[in-house]
């Protein structure tokens, strides 16, 4: 890696702690940190709660839902563009994406429609690295996730800045497929999974909370698993 690499990393290192610093109390008390009693059944999982939350059953193939459309974005002209209430809008390519530090995590993916799959080997960055880059203005509290299917979902900073909420880009070792939002989709595994967006192309920063494409049409806008918070 070059010393210019190196550079980079540190500084984003260092705006992510600044960022999260400024979030830390809000992060502390999202449902998936400050509930005492979640409810669900199974074994604890990773975060302390149920593996299953309630209503929810295992499966193992992992069902494709989305609005209809399935675009292709090649790796060659995919983009990601951080704007909105940012000190600097940012718009990256993938060789950028896979510049930045890549982490391997394991974690759930739970669909509101009452199916989980479990102990997906995800590969990406993590959200709160780019989030960094582009410097989110004080006033920043929200943010939207605009797709390449017309898909737009809304996540409070606080949830986007945990370690786990992935720009994810491989799956199990592989290649996300475009079904499941390749080449590159979020992923929020504290909370349901209609919170990431497939095909994402942009990460608008906010000052006040919009709803989404599922909020608008009565999905929960906190989306908390573990209270069978699936609509409002």
């Amino acid at each position: 890696m070059s010393e210019a690499n190196d550079d980079k990393r540190a500084r984003i290192v260092d705006a992510r702690r600044k960022l999260r610093e400024r979030f830390l109390d809000k992060i502390a008390g999202t449902p998936s940190l400050a509930d005492g009693a979640p409810m669900g059944s199974g074994p604890t999982n990773r975060h302390g709660m149920p593996q299953l939350p309630p209503d929810q059953y295992e499966t193992r193939k992992w069902p494709v839902l989305d609005l209809g459309v399935k675009p292709k974005v090649s790796t060659a002209t995919w983009s990601l563009t951080i704007d909105g209430a940012v000190r600097r809008p940012t718009t990256l390519a993938w060789s950028d994406l896979l510049a930045l530090e890549q982490i391997e995590d394991v974690s759930d993916f739970h669909c509101v429609t009452k199916w989980s799959k479990l102990n997906l080997r995800w590969r990406g960055v993590r959200l709160a690295d780019v989030l960094a880059l582009a410097e989110p203005a004080d006033e920043a509290r929200f943010l939207m996730c605009h797709a390449h299917d017309s898909y737009t979902v809304n996540l409070p900073v606080e949830e986007a800045l945990k370690p786990d909420v992935l720009l994810a880009h491989t799956v199990d070792g592989a290649p996300l497929p475009v079904e499941h939002g390749g080449p590159c989709r979020v992923i929020t595994p504290q909370l349901y999974a209609w919170k990431g967006a497939k095909w994402v192309k942009r990460i608008e920063l906010l000052t006040a909370d919009q709803l989404g494409f599922w909020e608008e049409r009565g999905y929960s806008n906190t989306a908390y698993p573990w209270r069978n918070d699936r609509y409002s």
